[in-house]
């Protein structure tokens, strides 16, 4: 009033005549409200008798509010704020809040506080409450306004908004419900009705999160579903957004999930699905989306970013979160994911498109297996084609395109053909030979690396059977075990029965493992190893070198042979530290007991320096390259024995 300020006047005298209405004070309530009336009237002098009035009743109501304060107050309730329904309640005068808190907590709710609606929509955007109190008339953000940025929130659509205020006129009622409020109620406030209309709200409310959680939320994890992600994209889309804005799609798959279910049960995948679906979500902001669409296939909505930059870092995040170990019922698993990602505008202004360029950036990342990939103009060829050799790749056992390559292994000392490691190869009928690079990693993706690990084992076995009939040997067979048949809990079994099937000896029989398969899951691989040893069956350890070995598991492990990586032996004439690394390994060898064979000897130098280094055996384009059963017989087995069966017949399995 000093400063003339009818504006000023007008929010104070507002203030105070809700929260004296709410506390009964009437007398004082309707002296505020004549104050009002000057101020929104633009008077704001000459209002000495209102104020000398506004006194009066101010001390009458203070002198009641000692009176009711001094009497014996009950005990606060203990809630549990992990249980209890939260209710926001917004409002500028702390008097208002006081009371309103009081008469909710002794109801049960957890109570947050705002005192405008910025403040409001701060606390909805890190934890959306079971409901919403919200004044109409604060500062700097008022409740309407309030309501509608709520109500834009990824969990704010269906979140019961009461507004509560001193305005009674129809205008501001239909302010209330064209911001989205779901009800309405004036002051001063009666708190039994109050407490009554917000009980059936949030009963209401608790019925529709029920419904709405069962028909758009994933039953296994929690997260939204597939309608419900594409009911929060198709809002993000209508949306106008800002010209230095971006937003984001990602598409994620685990790799060769398949395997997971297929060699540990159903309960152990979904218990990984539910801890992917964590680390996910800690990988992102509290708005930002996490669906799972099905099986291993998860997608996020990144709003709001400002460069492609951020959704790289989220999903490398991703990543390498997911790259640690997962542990359950003691045991340590390793799961990778491959993430596509596409922006709105650029890649597509509908969800289709923008799905579609997600998921073909996500097929381009799994060729390189747990990284990601933006979506690029021309990458569908790419993914098309290796879609159409995924499908061929199901039909070549059955369509005999698949053979077995034989490298010979010499021993050093003698040069004898000491063995040979049975190679698998693809004879596509339009592609060519396609290497196993390229169909591998397919397989293992795929869950056919286990048929076709079978098929294999048991071709090159009965080849052997054959040899070893026709007076060739003795020879050693190697044949690779991938980790994901290492992991199978009838590993040793299916062995077994090969060895039964085709009749040869066990001690024939080689199995390389990986170091870094056997270092995956160490203390599990040596039961499967000790087991497979007992039976008969040498073992080995390929690609020596390049993983990480502890010598503490290396004296453990039943193994029989070391394989020095080709890595090392290629620059092992020129090279000082290739040549004192293969020296360290054939000595860390020999002080075990184990025999040593260098793989990619390819010149005579080589094979000399591993000679004098007393390596045992080598394996490379030196002795030969991998060649089918009938030639090398022909070229390797008849020529290093002089033996002549007769005709050759390559074993063909049925």
């Amino acid at each position: 009033m000093a400063a003339n300020d009818a504006a000023a006047l007008t929010q104070a005298a507002h203030s105070l005549k809700g929260s004296s209405g709410n506390l009964g004070a009437q007398g004082l309530s309707r002296t505020c409200a004549r104050l009002e009336s000057s101020g929104r009237q633009g008077v704001a002098q000459g209002l000495g008798p209102m104020i000398q009035q506004l006194r009066s009743e101010s001390e009458r109501a203070v002198k009641a509010l000692l009176k009711e304060t001094s009497a014996q107050a009950l005990p606060k309730p203990v809630l549990d704020p992990d249980r209890a329904l939260r209710v926001l309640i917004v409002d500028d005068d702390r008097a208002t809040r006081i009371g309103l808190r009081q008469v909710l907590e002794s109801d049960g709710y957890w109570i947050e506080e705002a005192v405008n609606g910025a403040q409001a929509v701060s606390v909805c955007e890190r934890r959306m409450p079971d409901l919403v109190l919200m004044d109409a008339v604060m500062p700097v953000v008022d409740g309407f306004e309030a309501c509608e940025y709520i109500r834009q929130l990824s969990d704010g659509g269906h979140t019961p908004v009461l507004i509560i205020t001193a305005l009674d006129d129809e205008q501001s009622i239909e302010n209330a419900f064209s911001a989205g409020a779901t009800d309405y109620i004036p002051k001063p406030l009666h708190f039994g009705v109050l407490r009554q209309r917000i009980a059936r709200l949030l009963q209401a409310g608790q019925a529709e999160k029920h419904v709405r959680h069962l028909a758009y939320n994933d039953p296994l994890t929690g997260l939204p579903n597939r309608a419900m992600f594409t009911e929060r994209l198709t809002e993000l889309l209508a949306r106008p957004m800002r010209a230095d804005q971006v937003l984001a799609i990602l598409f994620l798959d685990l790799d060769r999930f398949k395997m997971v279910n297929d060699t540990l049960g159903h309960d152990v995948g979904d218990m990984l699905l539910k801890a992917v679906a964590e680390r996910i979500s800690g990988c992102v902001r509290s708005g930002d989306m996490v669906a799972r669409l099905g099986g291993d296939e998860f997608t996020l909505i990144l709003e709001n970013i400002n460069a492609p930059e951020v959704a790289a870092s989220v999903a490398e995040k991703i990543c390498k979160a997911l790259a640690e170990p997962f542990t359950f019922m003691a045991q340590e698993m390793f799961i990778s994911t491959s993430i596509g990602i596409s922006l709105y505008p650029q890649d597509g202004r509908d969800i289709g498109t923008l799905m579609k360029h997600a998921d073909t950036a996500m097929f381009r990342a799994k060729e390189g297996g747990g990284s990601y990939q933006f979506y690029e103009m021309g990458m569908e060829a790419a993914v098309s084609k290796q879609l159409e050799l995924q499908n061929d790749l199901r039909r070549a056992l059955d369509r005999n395109e698949l053979r077995v390559f034989y490298q010979p292994q010499a021993d050093l000392e003698t040069g004898a053909v000491v063995g040979m490691e049975a190679l698998v190869r693809w004879e596509h009928p339009t592609n060519g030979m396609i290497p196993p690079s390229e169909f591998i990693p397919l397989a293992e993706e795929m869950g056919l690396i286990h048929d076709l690990g079978q098929w294999v084992l048991e071709t090159a076995c009965a080849q052997l059977k054959v040899w070893t009939a026709q007076g060739y040997g003795p020879l050693r067979l190697s044949v690779n075990l991938s980790g994901l048949e290492l992991e199978r809990h009838d590993c040793t079994k299916r062995v077994g029965e090969v060895l039964a099937e085709t009749g040869l000896n066990p001690s024939s029989l080689e199995l390389e493992i990986t170091e870094s398969t056997i270092m995956n899951h160490p203390e599990e691989v040596i039961a499967v190893l000790q087991s497979l040893k007992e039976m008969g069956v040498k073992l080995a350890i390929d690609d020596f070198g390049t993983g990480y070995s502890s010598l503490s598991y290396l004296k453990r492990f039943p193994i029989d042979l070391i394989k020095i990586d080709a890595s090392f032996i290629r620059d092992i004439t020129t090279d000082s530290n290739d040549r004192a690394l293969v020296s360290g390994i054939i000595a860390l060898a020999k002080s075990l007991n184990l025999r040593v064979i260098a793989e990619g000897v390819e010149t005579r130098e080589q094979k000399k320096l591993l000679t004098e280094q007393h390596c045992d055996e080598i394996q490379g384009y030196l002795l030969g390259k991998p060649v089918p059963a009938e030639v090398f017989e022909e070229e390797v087995l008849r020529v290093s024995t002089g033996v002549r069966p007769g005709k050759i017949t390559p074993f063909r399995k049925k």
